[in-house]
């Protein structure tokens, strides 16, 4: 009998080295979560014509561009604190966006903010697979590694519904209600 263990290094092995997987003690549960709400978050968003990020969003005195532009940059800020400290580097323990970067992006072009988001989100997701075991065990700054996905997975289906595009809480994973 082929235990999930043999099976998954057979797997990798047939596919090479430029294959990514989450190391086996990643949290799989908050990635799914995180990685759901990526593709729940891109689909609400891609079904908005552009005229339409310029219309209020579900938060007080924000555009949809707004939601769209703080969704994408946390994903940058996540990404960029995960690779420094897999560098070795002290990482900007900052991850909220400021509110400057959110004017910033609101700024952006239609194109060019959705591409933000979708381009970001891929960065993050490859920073998560490139970690190793040890890497999800690391705390930077108060931060675990950890933790990272189930904040970021909390950001993206607050913002999903904030879209204020369809998003329902009925579809929000229970772990995150």
């Amino acid at each position: 009998m082929i235990l999930p263990s043999e099976a998954r290094a057979a797997l990798i092995a047939r596919q090479g080295a430029g294959a990514r997987y989450d190391a086996e003690t990643a949290p799989a549960e908050t990635l799914a979560m995180a990685r759901a709400g990526t593709a729940y978050f891109a689909r609400l968003l891609n079904d908005l014509p552009d005229a339409a990020l310029d219309a209020p969003s579900g938060r007080a005195g924000w555009l949809r561009r707004a939601v769209v532009a703080e969704t994408g940059y946390h994903a940058r800020r996540l990404g960029l604190f995960i690779g420094a400290v897999r560098a070795g580097a002290m990482p900007d323990p900052t991850l909220h966006v400021p509110a400057r970067d959110i004017a910033s992006g609101t700024t952006l072009p239609h194109r060019g903010l959705r591409h933000l988001n979708e381009h970001a989100a891929v960065h993050l997701n490859v920073e998560w697979r490139d970690m190793a075991d040890a890497d999800w065990e690391l705390n930077v700054a108060g931060i675990a590694l950890r933790d990272t996905p189930h904040l970021r997975a909390r950001l993206l289906w607050q913002n999903a519904l904030d879209l204020n595009a369809g998003g329902r809480v009925r579809d929000v994973p229970p772990g995150l209600l």
